[in-house]
C-alpha cells in the first residue's frame, strides 16, 4: 500500500513540477501537504485512492483540535484537492472527496487599537532631532489620524484649499476635515484644537520646502508634501509613523489604521454612541462599527479585574473548580 501511495504522490508531484512549472517552494509545500495526507491514510488503513469524504472530514477535525489554524487547514485542503483532480483526471478515482469540505472558520480578529495613555504619547511626541518642517509635518499627520479617525487615503487626498478638483481639504476655521472615502462617499469629521494647532504649525513652514525644491514655480495642492514637494504616500505615511512610534517609546509599531481604531475605541468608551462613531467613521453599516464595542468591552473587563474587590478576590485565591 505504502509504495504505491508514494509513488502516486511522486507522480504528482513530477506533474506540478514539469507541466504546471511550479515554483520549487510550492513543489516542497505540496509535498508536505501530500506527506501529511499519507500519514493520516496509513493510520486509518486506507489507501490514498480509497479515501472518502468522511475521511477527509475526520482528519480536518483531527487538525483543528490539535490546534491548527483554519487558515492553515485551508491551505492543506488546498493541495489535497489539486492532487485528486488529478487523479480524477487520470481516470484513477470517480469523485474527489475533499471537493465539499472547508476548512473551520477562524475567529475574526478584533482591531488593534492603543490604550488612551499610549495614544496621547504618541500624538504629544516631540523629536527635537527632526527638522523643523519635518516634525511640524508628522505631528499634525498624527493628530490628524487619532483625532479624526481618517484612513491614510483619506489623509494623502487632503489639499491645503477647497476646491471642485479636491479630493478634500481642512476647514480650520470651522474645525473640520471634508474627505472622499471608500465608495467616493464625501463625509465632514470634527478636527479637535489640537490637530487645528499642528496643522497651523505645518502650515507655516510647509512652503519653505516647496521654495527649496525644483517644484516651487508650479502650484502644490497637497496638504502633506515630502522634501521634493510632491504629495506624500500612503506607504510613506505607514514608514514615517512607524518610526515615529518607536522613538516616541510605544512597545508596539504603530501603523495608520490602528491611530483609526484607537479613535473610535476610545470615542466608545466615553460616549458609548454607535451610531455617532459610525457617521465619523464613514461606515456603511453598523455592523462594521460593532467591532469596536468588543474592544470597549475588553477594556471595560480590564478595569474590573483591576478595581473591582471581588475580581481581585479571585485572582488572588486562583480558585480551581468548585
Amino acid at each position: 500500500m505504502l509504495a504505491s501511495d508514494e509513488g502516486l504522490i511522486d507522480l504528482y508531484l513530477t506533474h506540478v513540477r514539469v507541466e504546471k512549472r511550479l515554483a520549487q517552494r510550492t513543489v516542497e509545500l505540496y509535498c508536505l501537504d501530500l506527506q501529511k495526507l499519507l500519514g493520516y491514510a496509513v493510520q486509518a488503513k486506507v489507501e490514498l485512492l480509497q479515501v472518502q469524504n468522511s475521511h477527509i472530514r475526520r482528519w480536518v477535525a483531527q487538525m483543528h483540535g490539535a490546534g491548527r489554524s483554519g487558515r492553515g487547514i485551508a491551505l492543506i485542503l488546498s493541495g489535497w484537492r489539486g492532487f485528486y483532480v488529478w487523479l480524477g483526471r487520470q481516470g484513477r478515482v470517480a469523485s474527489n472527496p475533499v471537493q465539499d469540505v472547508r476548512a473551520p472558520k477562524a475567529g475574526k480578529p478584533l482591531p488593534k487599537a492603543l490604550s488612551v495613555d499610549d495614544a496621547v504619547q504618541l500624538a504629544s511626541f516631540n523629536n527635537e532631532h527632526n527638522a523643523p518642517w519635518l516634525e511640524a509635518r508628522d505631528a499634525a499627520i498624527t493628530e490628524l489620524l487619532y483625532g479624526g479617525g481618517l484612513r491614510v487615503g483619506e489623509l494623502t487626498g487632503l489639499d491645503v484649499v477647497a476646491s471642485a478638483a479636491a479630493r478634500g481639504w481642512v476647514d480650520l476655521q470651522a474645525g473640520e476635515a471634508h474627505v472622499l472615502g471608500k465608495g467616493s462617499k464625501r463625509r465632514t469629521v470634527p478636527v479637535g484644537a489640537k490637530s487645528v494647532d499642528a496643522l497651523m504649525r505645518w502650515l507655516a513652514l510647509r512652503d519653505q520646502v516647496l521654495q527649496s525644491t525644483a517644484l516651487d514655480k508650479s502650484p502644490q495642492m497637497a496638504l502633506f508634501i515630502g522634501r521634493n514637494g510632491t504629495r506624500l504616500t500612503a506607504q510613506s505615511i505607514w514608514q514615517r509613523l512607524r518610526q515615529r512610534s518607536q522613538q516616541a517609546g510605544l512597545t508596539s509599531p504603530v501603523h495608520p489604521h490602528m491611530l483609526r481604531h484607537s479613535f473610535a475605541s476610545h470615542l466608545l468608551q466615553s460616549s458609548s454612541d454607535l451610531r455617532a462613531v459610525q457617521e465619523l467613521l464613514g461606515h456603511a453599516s453598523i455592523t462594521t462599527t460593532q467591532v469596536y464595542t468588543r474592544l470597549d468591552f475588553q477594556h471595560l473587563a480590564k478595569v474590573y479585574d483591576a478595581a473591582h474587590p471581588r475580581a481581585k478576590l479571585k485572582s488572588e485565591n486562583n480558585p480551581k473548580s468548585d
